[in-house]
């Protein structure tokens, strides 16, 4: 006998923060006949807005197609399968991911194609890799390698696991600031190892530019002319002395893209000329984006893409509604979320909405979040100029960065602009 308070995979219930307590458990495809409003569920809640969803992922699909380049959008944003079956039936060419683990959510998911974009040096990720291509024929999948010693771990754990002639494909990554190679030399002496590796199978290059974008187009334009010589000196130097398998081809490259992906694209697409490679980005967040971290950078990318202003290309998808608990001085609300609930580690949640006498109204340019424990958030405003919120209002906050908030909910709202809930998703972050 299951009560009403006891989790059920793929079921919403009581269990979950956000859920109405005193309603009955119900699958994910029954969550719009039920007509909740977003101002009467409890909060805090985590909100997906339908509008500016659907509009992110065809507007970055559309995109990619433009510019030559397939879409392989990174799924540890989200981890939720809901949104990687809107990202592949939207065309993506498959999907990214950062270990073993979240690939098997992929898969499951539907995807047939697949990068890690990250190391792996472990017995168990390979024997499981091995075990996921064995249960779903024709996968393409490739992860990242960036050392000899990698390179020899995984022989040596190939021969223990009786692998016999199978080989797993993979991308040498370059890098600057976290994994990766630094140097064209050993990038192409691995990518030499690679030819004769009993294991592995020599499908491409892949990079992250991630850490060193500015934001600003004269640096990140020249950032991005750095990162484009490299990749052509390897691949040239690959070509030369034909170490790509005549089975490999196109050759797989890929870049980040989330924060510049403008500038990326282009590398990944290489100069005009015959097919020879398949530019993969990575972007993730463009997903649901965000009001702030990623947003500073959009507002200079719309700039070189010529968006006409007040038509960002990407909208702020992502909310997490809160209420005011206390107003204990003048100029301080307390709301009732914080670092479990929403994210912090670019910059603080911004004030978007707040309900007043039911209608949904922007909140005023001086409210800020000043700080957040584990479940408050501090609203800070000049008591000098009023308007603050009153003592169980309800206000929405637009997170910057929305990993770092998708895996703090097990299920998220999807909501229509007139604050009705139409869908629900949900995430498996383990």
């Amino acid at each position: 006998m299951t009560s009403d308070d006891t989790p059920r995979d793929g079921w919403l219930g009581p269990w979950l923060k956000g859920f109405p307590a005193l309603e009955s458990p119900l699958p994910l495809a029954d969550v719009a006949r039920r007509g909740w409003r977003l101002g009467e569920l409890p909060t805090p809640l985590a909100v997906v807005r339908q509008a500016a969803l659907a509009h992110n992922i065809a507007w970055m699909q559309d995109f990619a197609a433009q510019r030559g380049v397939q879409l392989a959008p990174h799924g540890k944003t989200t981890m939720s399968p809901q949104l990687f079956r809107r990202q592949l039936d939207a065309g993506a060419w498959g999907l990214t991911f950062a270990n073993v683990h979240q690939l098997r959510l992929g898969l499951a998911a539907g995807a047939r194609r697949a990068l890690i974009a990250n190391q792996l040096v472990g017995a168990a990720d390979l024997a499981e890799l091995l075990d996921l291509r064995r249960r779903h024929p024709g996968l393409e999948l490739a992860f990242f390698v960036d050392s000899p010693a990698q390179l020899d771990l995984i022989a040596s754990h190939w021969a223990a696991l009786g692998a016999g002639e199978a080989r797993l494909d993979v991308l040498i990554e370059l890098g600057t600031t976290r994994c990766g190679l630094r140097e064209h030399g050993p990038a192409l002496a691995l990518a030499r190892a690679l030819k004769r590796h009993p294991a592995l199978r020599l499908r491409g290059v892949g990079f992250y530019e991630g850490l060193q974008v500015r934001g600003e187009t004269a640096p990140d334009t020249a950032l991005m002319q750095q990162w484009q010589a490299r990749v052509e000196a390897l691949l040239a130097a690959i070509e030369t002395e034909d170490l790509l398998d005549d089975d490999a081809r196109p050759l797989w490259l890929s870049g980040g893209g989330s924060a510049l992906f403008d500038l990326v694209a282009p590398v990944l697409a290489g100069p005009p000329g015959p097919a020879s490679r398949l530019g993969l980005l990575r972007s993730g967040c463009y997903v649901c984006h965000d009001h702030a971290h990623y947003g500073r950078y959009l507002r200079a990318m719309d700039e070189r893409l010529g968006t006409p202003l007040g038509a960002p290309s990407l909208r702020p998808a992502l909310e997490v509604w809160t209420q005011v608990l206390s107003c204990p001085e003048p100029g301080l609300a307390l709301l009732n979320a914080g670092r479990r609930d929403v994210s912090f580690d670019q910059t603080m949640p911004v004030p978007v909405w707040h309900l007043r006498g039911g209608a949904r109204v922007a909140a005023p340019a001086g409210w800020q979040v000043t700080g957040l424990n584990d479940q408050h958030a501090y609203l800070r405003w000049d008591p000098a100029a009023g308007g603050g919120p009153a003592v169980g209002e309800r206000v929405a906050l637009g997170p910057s960065h929305p990993c770092t908030t998708f895996d703090k909910w097990a299920w998220l709202a999807v909501a229509d602009e007139d604050d009705r809930v139409v869908d629900a998703l949900t995430t498996h972050f383990g």
